[in-house]
């Protein structure tokens, strides 16, 4: 694409963007009763300071100063401890707008319901021990990062190929980052890193090494099933492409172990996962459930973060970043009240579901990545105003190479 082609892309994903920030704007209190970083009030005041940063736009900065306000009065009525769905959540978006205190509040509530083990029955990354460590690395809080990290150690199961973790009461054991083996993973490098503990960096390789052993694509992809035993297989896929539960997530986790480890194996496993991200077919909803959601968590937003990862680190062209964004365009509601995207339930009636404010689903999740996309298209700054604590930062200096 041309210079002025370009040019004209990069302002008409800003103009998307900028709708989309003013829907939530209008929109950010309707889930005013759940503060979490998942669907609720920390996920949307990250992306609205996320828009303040990109337009400068005093609103936005209004209503990111009000949000931090009512996240701030959650922190002693929540119980949930969790990073997406609790108190490690809120104190990461607290952190990220500069309220120390009321962060280290949160974080301390947090620490105060830790049995010695765990917080709940739920031993993973979005309710569990792993997430809570990667939002307290975040604060600034290594010790309790470590505290949450160690019973890992001693819950490993060898298999086969490395270790996996019961990470529900029910006997399935999943393999991906949302809710499986790889979210542990990538909590146990992270915190490992930072703490200096070989030990929990060697657990985390012993952990990748258990689901690289079960993937099915053959040598030049990679996919792996959501879990075995099947969890729940009348409703969830047994192969998925997105963040959560497929190679969009994995490949996130082999770019950090690449960073910790220097092996140049956890690259190519990153582009394996590429190649069969791009082959799947999405974003085409080639059969029903196949590809239904626009969202950063299991969506089209959450692989083109990793598209425009793979722009910065390694010289990967704009062209399969340009076919997600064209998806998004054509899939947005755009009328006088903004922008917002609907995802697409097929076993419901009606199918089209009610557009969502939060990270995981809705606006909150698109406007940041339509945003980081339009300044990496104009050529400026990679990252986000904020970096979330499950995604490594993007550094061309890593792997970069020239643009295929």
């Amino acid at each position: 694409m041309v210079m002025a082609e370009r040019g004209a892309r990069t302002d008409e994903v800003t103009l998307l963007a900028r709708g989309a920030a003013d829907w939530l704007l209008t929109m950010h209190s309707a889930d005013v009763e759940d503060p979490s970083l998942y669907h609720g009030q920390a996920g949307v005041v990250l992306a609205l300071q996320e828009a303040f940063e990109h337009f400068g736009d005093e609103r936005y900065r209004r209503a990111v100063a009000d949000g931090g306000d009512a996240l701030t009065g959650s922190i002693e009525v929540l119980e949930d401890c969790s990073l997406y769905f609790g108190l490690s959540g809120i104190a990461v978006a607290l952190r990220s707008l500069g309220r120390d205190e009321a962060a280290d509040r949160a974080l301390s509530r947090a620490r105060d319901r830790f049995d010695g083990e765990r917080w709940n029955q739920m031993f993973e990354l979005f309710m569990g021990n792993a997430g809570i460590g990667l939002g307290a690395l975040v604060v600034g809080d290594v010790d309790l990062a470590v505290t949450a990290v160690t019973p890992y150690l001693s819950w490993a199961d060898r298999t086969g190929r490395g270790v996996n973790w019961p990470v529900r009461p029910s006997p399935a054991r999943s393999h991906h980052m949302a809710h499986g083996t790889l979210g542990i993973v990538y909590a146990l490098a992270a915190v490992g890193q930072a703490a200096g503990r070989g030990d929990l960096i060697d657990l985390a390789l012993a952990g990748a090494g258990d689901v690289v052993g079960r993937n099915e694509a053959g040598p030049g992809g990679f996919l792996v099933p959501h879990s075995d035993p099947p969890h729940r297989p009348d409703l969830i896929e047994r192969y998925s492409q997105g963040w959560c539960n497929g190679p969009a997530g994995d490949a996130q986790v082999f770019r950090l172990l690449a960073e910790v480890t220097g092996d140049q194996s956890w690259t190519d496993l990153g582009d394996r996962c590429w190649r069969t991200i791009r082959r799947s077919g999405l974003p085409s909803r080639i059969r029903p459930g196949f590809w239904d959601n626009n969202g950063r968590c299991c969506g089209t937003a959450g692989v083109l973060a990793l598209a425009c990862d793979r722009i910065v680190e390694r010289g990967e062209g704009f062209d399969f970043a340009d076919v997600l964004v064209e998806d998004l365009t054509s899939r947005a509601t755009v009328d006088e009240a903004g922008v917002r995207w609907s995802n697409y339930e097929h076993r419901a009636t009606p199918p089209d579901l009610e557009p969502r404010t939060g990270w995981a689903m809705g606006n909150a999740g698109i406007v940041r990545e339509l945003l980081r996309y339009a300044r990496l298209n104009d050529g400026g700054f990679a990252g986000y105003a904020i970096q979330w604590p499950d995604h490594p930062v993007a550094l061309a200096s890593r792997t970069a190479q020239q643009p295929r």
